[in-house]
């Protein structure tokens, strides 16, 4: 289907000198051949049905194992597109502010910027009034796989907004969130949650998710108190008992830093695909088979002649960028985390970057060429054994 370029608002931005940031109104505007779109919205299916056509949906899609976890300021399009690239196969949009989605031009007019490669897509809300989030999905259905509905975040400013994590404590609230969006959108509702620290309330959490509509399931196998991920190791046999109560597709999240841990996450939890948050935006070539020096230590079967480094990817999300502008300050944070190895051992390179006020890619690719001019490398590797394929993991309904 062809498809053509247009406003998601119908007025353009005039304050770009305002701030350090690019505004980007355009938008594309499918349904593309992966569309949720079907023409009549879930709440006319029940029971059965609901479960037989989220997995038609799923498969549709292409059943895809690796993707790209919300992150909020660090999931936007550019970045989604560079881990396109090295082997993503779907991807999550930072998390959304429902009131704030509706309320406000700019606001949509920066935050949520996509193209017509950027499919499969989840497109995630964070919200507690359920007209209020209907409103705000009503706008990115057309342009998305699944509205996901973010009951996970643990974050301070979650607790202050009552939404995220802190919705566990008013299940009824989160139930009707998600019955509002199954019975009145065409695409289908996806679900991202902390674990409870009582494994049943986890697995009735879950099982009460599916009767309200959501036809898939992401889990981090954290509770929303275990915040730091280098901390406190995931909990895949939480997300394997969720992934065994119901019987919508399930999605894993934590502990994903390199595909060794897809493989295993994968065969322990039986989950339909991974998710990788931070480990991604270190190195966005994850799904590509790339490690980061930490992650070879000890290993005995690594390409040695590592050709990609976190200077080469930056390079390539600046390119990128010029191409789909977002604000600055995702672009300032990928910097930081992209060479922060980089920086570590040239503080004053970093220095300088935190010194200007407004950036510019002129300044960007030219931080890229001072380091290289040090004779600073910071080499990809990667891993000398090929025959794990993902083509060959189970998906059963």
């Amino acid at each position: 289907m062809a498809t053509q370029t247009r406003p998601l608002s119908s007025q353009l931005l005039e304050d770009n000198e305002d701030d350090d940031r690019l505004c980007y109104p355009d938008i594309t505007a499918p349904p593309t051949e992966h569309s949720g779109q079907i023409g009549r919205p879930n709440g006319y299916l029940t029971g059965e049905s609901r479960i037989e056509r989220a997995w038609a949906h799923w498969k549709k899609l292409g059943q895809p194992k690796l993707i790209v976890a919300p992150m909020v300021d660090n999931s936007e399009l550019p970045f989604r597109m560079l881990c396109r690239k090295y082997g993503a196969q779907a991807a999550y949009t930072p998390m959304l502010h429902s009131r704030i989605f509706t309320e406000n031009e700019k606001y949509r007019s920066q935050e949520f910027t996509t193209c017509k490669e950027d499919r499969p897509l989840f497109v995630q809300f964070c919200a507690n009034d359920p007209d209020v989030l209907l409103d705000a999905a009503r706008r990115v259905e057309p342009y998305c796989d699944y509205v996901d509905i973010n009951l996970g975040c643990p974050q301070r400013i979650a607790r202050r907004g009552r939404y995220g994590a802190f919705l566990m404590d008013n299940l009824p609230l989160i139930k009707s969130l998600v019955e509002k969006l199954a019975d009145n959108l065409n695409v289908p509702v996806s679900c991202k949650i902390r674990m409870f620290p009582d494994l049943q309330d986890t697995i009735n959490y879950a099982k009460m998710l599916e009767d309200a509509g959501c036809a898939l399931l992401a889990v981090h196998g954290r509770t929303r108190d275990e915040k730091d991920g280098k901390k406190f190791r995931a909990n895949w046999n939480v997300i394997k008992a969720v992934r065994n109560a119901v019987r919508i597709p399930v999605l894993a999240n934590g502990n994903i830093r390199h595909m060794d841990d897809v493989r295993e996450c994968l065969e322990e939890t039986g989950a339909e695909g991974v998710l990788s948050a931070e480990s991604l935006l270190e190195n966005p070539a994850l799904f590509s088979g790339y490690r980061t020096a930490e992650w070879v230590l000890g290993s005995e079967e690594i390409n040695k002649e590592g050709k990609l480094d976190q200077a080469d990817l930056l390079v390539e999300y600046l390119k990128f960028c010029e191409k789909h502008p977002v604000p600055w300050r995702m672009i300032r944070s990928h910097v930081h985390k992209m060479l922060g190895e980089w920086f570590r051992i040239h503080p004053n390179i970093r220095d300088d970057l935190n010194a200007q006020y407004k950036l510019t890619f002129e300044f960007l690719y030219d931080i890229v060429n001072r380091l290289r001019e040090l004779g600073v490398k910071m080499p990809l590797f990667v891993m000398g054994s090929d025959d794990y394929s993902l083509s060959s993991h189970r998906s059963v309904v």
